[in-house]
């Protein structure tokens, strides 16, 4: 039995010496001989000194040299047991608060530091008589997304956080990022965010939760877009299909979240799920509202701005590319919704702005309308700017390659032409509207010619049945015909898409993407490709939120088959990136120039390669050319209230603007004839602008007018050869950086 070699234990074992004297085994293994000094005591290591017998007691100590003693172990700073080690002790300490001076999340100043916020500074005595636990600390942009920023996107934050934290407007909390499609507004609200969710002034989360709001067909690219830029330190919660009983339990989860650390802090939803829900989400109190795409809010009557705006939310952030539209008033709608009161009541705006505004922008205005009306638009500018930033796509230019866009009037064919005047002779709708009496009727004679210009096709079932409008139409198609089978040359616009999908196929590996405001026109272009063997994909309100994401996903992979891509505009128009294609043809325009404008910014964006090609497909001389007039009406508003363009042409009179029912066959372009070009003599192409023109900045839609020989784009020159008859006018940002 082994037995203890401790000092203690051979003390008690020598003094009773009740047990035999032990000495260590002998071991086969040769032993270290031990020394005669040794020989009458146990085995002790030689590398080992024995431990003496404490004999000593402490010394009795009164209680106040107790804790003095104590006192002075504590004071000692901790050290950590490394030697040399100069590096910080920790930023936590368990069951204590650390003392010290409070920090920001970031350090501000680090190179290329995006700061927010900056505390004033101090003077020595002030420094002394601050409560340094409520001293203010700088607000700095999390590095990870200030790196990737760009100039004008680091603005955009600035301007955001300052107009979100009460800074720029006192008791107002709101704004409208109003930026032109294509500058990084998704981005830029994402680092808003996430800043406010992590940081603030008060060394504390700004905000528990936020919550986006947008299209149907974008949630999935909001996730995505904040996995990207936050590479999974945060988990946002998107909803975008489910049962009632479980998106209301996701939701009633993310509002009862409370706390510095909220597990998903960002949800993510659609217009239309929102507005079903909203009673869930009206329970409690979100941080900041971002509505993506905020120009649905335009009308303050409908549900989904009602529901939104009961929201117990002061910090609201509206996206949209395009915040005019149609008129003032709805332009009012949208910055009531993120800073009520600023503009007045509804009334009073209409009083004070809107009616002045318009009078003085008519054509025909007085001297004093006109005066009136630019006093009244400086002093609204000026209140809007607070809270308002809007940057145009300019700034790509820098970024981004060469985008080219063409406005392209097609003449109709024969048998389109003789539709058109049998529909205005039998239909009578000019009549009405003299009369002024905008019926159901008139509405339906707009849609039946629109109709008509896309192709003859999409009115024949209206001629077989010889409705109002179209008695007796039948006969005017050729023999035999049929609708199972497309026919491009009865088309105009048709014959000129036709040639240009074959030139970009043969001539190139460009993709195309159709646009078009009718599922009807997308089915044409269906059989189009199939007669031509193109591959395509197409995406229209049918197709599921998930399904959208993976054929776009597919699409602008490098090594996809697909050559054209067909969109509805009513569908997919807005947000969607696809710059797998450089080519976009608009075939058809609508009323509202924001929706035209938001499909066709689907190609020029951040990651597109190639220079880009826009084609506008006009009918010359119908009623697509009087839409396209109306919007340009629309954008040279816009330009004065948004983009504070002075001098923008008065293109149009209101009354020049009804003439909606009239064929003019003896023009090349309506448009063009109506908007007084100073660039062209006799027909042709003049530059510079003729001797004694006052023509300095020419109009924003028609900076170049041009016959074959003006042509840049060799896929137009291509379909001009074919004999197709059509003018066309393009604006290219060449021109804008001063590239002759």
């Amino acid at each position: 039995q082994r037995r203890s070699l401790a000092p203690s234990q051979l003390a008690k074992r020598k003094a009773g010496d009740e047990e035999e004297e032990w000495h260590p085994p002998t071991s086969r293994k040769r032993q270290k001989p031990v020394s005669e000094t040794e020989s009458g005591e146990c085995y002790r290591s030689p590398f080992r000194k024995p431990l003496a017998q404490l004999t000593n007691r402490p010394q009795c100590l009164d209680s106040t040299q107790h804790e003095a003693f104590i006192r002075s172990i504590l004071s000692k700073p901790f050290k950590v047991p490394i030697p040399n080690y100069k590096g910080p002790l920790g930023l936590r300490a368990l069951g204590i608060k650390r003392a010290g001076l409070r920090s920001p999340l970031h350090d501000p100043f680090e190179e290329g530091a995006l700061v927010l916020y900056e505390p004033p500074l101090l003077s020595a005595h002030d420094q002394l008589k601050i409560d340094k636990d409520k001293a203010p600390v700088h607000v700095v942009v999390d590095p990870v997304l200030s790196r990737v920023l760009r100039p004008h996107q680091r603005e955009g934050v600035k301007f955001l956080w300052e107009c979100v934290t009460s800074r720029r407007i006192p008791g107002s909390h709101g704004c409208i990022m109003a930026d032109e499609m294509g500058l990084g507004k998704t981005l830029q609200c994402i680092t808003l965010m996430w800043t406010l969710l992590r940081q603030s002034p008060d060394c504390k989360p700004e905000i528990e939760k936020a919550m986006v709001v947008s299209p149907s067909s974008l949630v999935r690219n909001w996730y995505n877009e904040v996995e990207k830029w936050l590479g999974g330190r945060i988990q946002p919660l998107a909803i975008d299909g489910g049962s009632k009983e479980e998106i209301d339990r996701k939701l009633v989860g993310f509002m009862n979240q409370r706390g510095l650390r909220v597990p998903s802090p960002i949800l993510i939803i659609s217009y239309e799920t929102f507005r079903l829900h909203a009673e869930a989400l009206q329970k409690g109190s979100v941080g900041l509202v971002i509505c993506d795409e905020g120009h649905r809010l335009k009308n303050s009557e409908n549900q989904t701005y009602q529901a939104l705006n009961s929201l117990n939310t002061p910090r609201r952030v509206l996206i949209s590319g395009t915040p005019i539209q149609n008129d003032l008033l709805e332009y009012f709608s949208l910055v009531h919704f993120v800073n009520s009161g600023i503009l007045g009541t509804a009334q009073e705006f209409k009083k004070h702005f809107e009616i002045p505004i318009l009078k003085g922008r008519d054509a025909d205005a007085s001297e004093a309308e006109r005066h009136k009306g630019e006093e009244r638009l400086k002093e609204l500018i000026s209140i809007v700017n607070r809270c308002l930033i809007r940057r145009t796509s300019d700034i790509l230019s820098k970024y981004l390659p060469v985008k080219i866009e063409q406005v392209v009037c097609c003449r109709l064919t024969p048998l389109q032409a003789e539709l058109y005047k049998n529909f205005l002779k039998q239909a009578k709708p000019a009549e009405e509207l003299k009369e002024g009496k905008i019926s159901v009727s008139s509405l339906s004679s707009i849609t039946s010619l629109k109709k008509l210009c896309n192709h003859p096709a999409l009115i024949h079932d209206k001629c077989v049945e010889e409705e109002e409008g179209f008695m007796g139409a039948l006969d005017l198609f050729p023999a035999g015909y049929s609708t199972k089978s497309v026919e491009p040359q009865l088309s105009g616009k048709m014959l000129v898409l036709d040639y240009v999908l074959a030139v970009t196929k043969s001539t190139s590996n460009d993709k195309v993407v159709l646009v078009s405001n009718y599922t009807q026109t997308l089915d044409l272009f269906e059989k189009l490709c199939r007669n031509r063997r193109y591959l395509y994909v197409r995406l229209d309100g049918t197709m599921s939120i998930k399904k959208r994401a993976k054929i776009v996903e597919r699409f602008n992979s490098p090594s996809s088959p697909e050559f054209i891509f067909m969109l509805s505009s009513k569908a997919g128009g807005c947000g969607l990136n696809l710059i797998g294609a450089n080519r976009l043809v608009m075939f058809d325009p609508d009323w509202n120039p924001a929706n035209d404008e938001q499909a066709m910014a689907r190609v020029w964006r951040d990651g597109q390669k190639k220079t880009c090609y826009i084609y506008r497909l006009l009918s010359t001389g119908t009623i697509e050319e009087k839409i396209f007039q109306r919007q340009t009406h629309k954008k040279a508003l816009s330009s004065c209230v948004v983009d504070e363009e002075q001098d923008v042409e008065r293109h149009f009179s209101l009354g020049e603007l009804k003439e909606l029912f009239t064929l003019n066959e003896t023009t090349t372009s309506d448009t063009h004839d109506k908007i007084k070009c100073r660039r062209c003599v006799n027909g042709h192409q003049v530059r510079p602008p003729p001797e004694g023109s006052d023509c300095t900045s020419d109009l924003s839609q028609w900076n170049h007018c041009a016959d074959k020989r003006g042509l840049q784009d060799s896929v137009l020159k291509a379909a001009w050869d074919a004999a197709v008859t059509f003018t066309f006018h393009h604006h290219s940002h060449e021109e804008q950086r001063g590239i002759p």
